[in-house]
């Protein structure tokens, strides 16, 4: 469903500032698999994921999803196959709308454009159906603006839109990092839940090192711009937080370097 072929990015090439941000990255999800990501600051994960979104295009290198060849494709052309939800919970939604409008606009994401009603009677009862399964009681606030939504549920709306048009694949970056943790476990039954139903292709990105041990089929870790450990089924199953750092000392040869991700 995915596969990224030799990805190399460069930023400030040629100053004193230069950085490889991404080195020769090669990666392939297959469908329904749902991969977590971990790694240091600076290790590359944000990039890789604005290289998937179209966000950042790579100095070298494709990008395939479903075989179809969009390296070349524009973010808002690629978001015809991916849904993402971001850290910030603002920044997934539009706050000036209500919650059936942003929902209406992110059901339209894959459809042809027309001058139309954006929300009918029928879409109203579909998305009430779809806010029901969050059991934050959304469904009866249809017309709230969605600025006056806490961090929690306007993440959770996001999580939502992303999905339900069943995108290729499903972007998660630290998509619970700016939560209080009530919230965020809130969030990670919410991602799991939805994720399992519709079985979509996942990657997130989470600085939280049990999260990424408890959610997915599948965990990479990535550190100076390259994946360096790769692990899935019943042998990730069996990790633990110290394993994983005593893998990260055996191939780097040094402690992991945020304690966030081990403290979170």
């Amino acid at each position: 469903m995915l596969k990224l072929n030799h990805i190399s990015v460069t930023f400030n090439e040629g100053t004193p500032d230069e950085k490889r941000a991404l080195n020769d990255i090669q990666l392939e999800l297959n469908k329904g698999e749902f991969v977590t990501v971990i790694g240091s600051n600076g290790a590359g994960k944000s990039t890789l994921m604005n290289i998937i979104s179209g966000a950042l295009l790579p100095d070298v290198g494709d990008v395939f999803i479903g075989g179809k060849q969009v390296v070349h494709f524009p973010e808002y052309k690629r978001s015809t196959y991916i849904g993402r939800v971001f850290q910030d919970p603002m920044a997934g939604t539009a706050p000036s709308m209500t919650i059936e409008e942003n929902l209406s606009m992110a059901y339209s994401r894959d459809k042809k454009r027309k001058l139309r009603l954006g929300v009918t009677k029928q879409r109203k009862e579909l998305f009430r159906d779809y806010l029901t399964t969050l059991n934050l009681g959304l469904e009866d606030r249809l017309n709230a603006k969605v600025g006056l939504l806490s961090g929690g549920e306007r993440q959770a709306l996001s999580l939502l839109m992303s999905t339900f048009t069943e995108p290729n694949i499903l972007l998660l970056d630290e998509h619970t990092a700016a939560l209080d943790p009530s919230r965020a476990e809130l969030i990670t039954s919410l991602t799991d839940k939805v994720v399992r139903e519709f079985g979509l292709t996942t990657l997130m990105v989470t600085h939280n090192m049990q999260q990424a041990l408890d959610l997915g089929s599948r965990l990479i870790m990535m550190d100076k711009g390259q994946i360096i450990f790769d692990v899935n089924g019943e042998e990730k199953q069996k990790l633990a937080i110290e394993a994983l750092l005593h893998e990260f000392r055996r191939i780097r040869g040094m402690q992991f370097g945020d304690d966030r991700a081990v403290l979170s």
